[in-house]
């Protein structure tokens, strides 16, 4: 199983080490910043699956760390913390693409099915984009033409389960449809009738 990267952002010291600590207990890689300044550095230097960022914080708030977070990567969920009183700035989040919030103070529970729900569903949207990105595929072996990274037709091909993996790390399985299953056992039959009338 992935272990998913998170940051946390808040400037109140044991929301980090308790929230922080729930997370990790749950096996996931947490980073952590006290302010948002400090997550902003972070966010320039590394990516993460998931940014879980206070609302209100001096200097950079937490909508600054949601439009930095998404700039670097669209593909990142945030969530918002925010306190009962910052109510319609979570909602103005959510218009700006936050992808949830929770209001402070919060049980682990509901903490842990939030994340969860955030990343499924930035799985779903990678294998949304992964199944968007497959073609050009040749008609006739069924590879696939890999022109990620380069000049659009200059691709490698490779088969799909290469693809897969590389791509969203899946695994592909390989089967018979009915009608291909069909047509092999009648070929299969075909040669056995020849080979017993030898």
């Amino acid at each position: 199983m992935k272990q998913y990267e998170i940051l946390l952002v808040d400037d109140d010291p044991f929301i980090l080490i308790a929230i922080g600590h729930a997370l990790e207990n749950q096996g996931y890689q947490v980073t952590t910043a006290d302010s948002g300044v400090e997550a902003a550095e972070i966010i320039a230097k590394k990516n993460f699956d998931l940014v879980i960022t206070d609302l209100v914080m001096d200097s950079i708030d937490g909508i600054g760390i949601l439009k930095r977070s998404k700039e670097k990567d669209p593909e990142v969920m945030v969530i918002i913390l925010t306190g009962y009183g910052d109510m319609r700035s979570a909602i103005n989040a959510l218009r700006l693409d936050a992808d949830d919030y929770l209001l402070k103070p919060c049980e682990p529970e509901e903490i842990f099915f939030r994340v969860s729900r955030c990343l499924e569903k930035r799985e779903f949207k990678k294998k949304i984009k992964f199944y968007e990105e497959i073609l050009p595929v040749c008609c006739q072996c069924k590879k696939i033409r890999d022109d990620g990274g380069k000049e659009p037709g200059s691709g490698q091909w490779v088969s799909l389960e290469k693809f897969a993996w590389e791509k969203a790390k899946i695994k592909v399985t390989s089967s018979y449809c009915p009608t291909c299953l069909k047509e092999m056992s009648e070929e299969i039959n075909k040669i056995a009738s020849k080979e017993q009338e030898l």
